[in-house]
């Protein structure tokens, strides 16, 4: 598989770079990170989604350029199969989409509210509550999905939607958010995955002065 280019932005603030960044791992893709310049005014008006389309993270791969993220994790399904991102079934490939896509496309209230920040850690944290039906909306998901499936992953093996709430998980770290044996599971899981353990140690040695941004990204 030719050597393909991802370009990202802060391991440590970037939730939609760590997703795409996991996808690439999990399919097996030869890939060189490109990180944007967030001093540059262009990338920040991107970043803070003030551009007409946001294109981080964006993959380069073989003349094909792909920039959101549930697009790149179909697009490397589709060239790299046999690292089986989809579970097995047309039932749980559906549900597996249909999860990924909720949190891709919804709780905007949790991202505002609990922004993705894996350096900091709070002993507690209040939740205002217009963001508490998004947090309870993502335990029952994951509740739904380890009860069906069996753990320890949602779909019992690493999948598309594993790498689309990871970020959540470090938001619950994040925040101190209370969870259940079995949630709590989830997320060492997570935390103890590969390539997650590689971001977050990334993160962790990220200058300081990388600017956080006014709008979770």
């Amino acid at each position: 598989m030719a050597r393909a280019t991802l370009t990202i932005s802060s391991k440590n603030y970037s939730s939609w770079s760590l997703r795409g960044w996991l996808l690439c791992r999990m399919a097996g893709l030869d890939f060189t990170e490109q990180p944007v310049d967030l001093d540059d005014p262009e990338n920040r008006q991107e970043l803070l989604l003030l551009a007409p389309s946001v294109r981080v993270p964006r993959l380069n791969h073989q003349g094909v350029q792909v920039w959101d993220t549930l697009a790149i994790a179909e697009y490397l399904h589709e060239i790299s199969p046999k690292a089986k991102m989809l579970p097995a079934g047309i039932k749980a490939r559906a549900h597996c989409r249909a999860v990924s896509g909720e949190i891709h496309s919804g709780f905007y209230n949790l991202r505002s509210a609990l922004p993705m920040n894996i350096k900091a850690k709070h002993e507690s944290f209040k939740i205002f509550s217009g963001a508490r039906p998004d947090v309870a909306r993502v335990k029952e998901i994951w509740s739904e999905c380890l009860t069906t499936y069996g753990g320890p992953f949602l779909f019992g093996k690493p999948t598309i939607a594993d790498a689309m709430y990871a970020p959540v998980c470090t938001r619950f770290r994040t925040y101190a958010v209370e969870l259940e044996p079995q949630l709590q599971a989830y997320c060492d899981t997570i935390f103890a995955w590969a390539p997650m353990a590689e971001w977050c140690a990334a993160a962790v040695a990220e200058p300081d002065e990388v600017l956080e941004l006014e709008v979770e990204f």
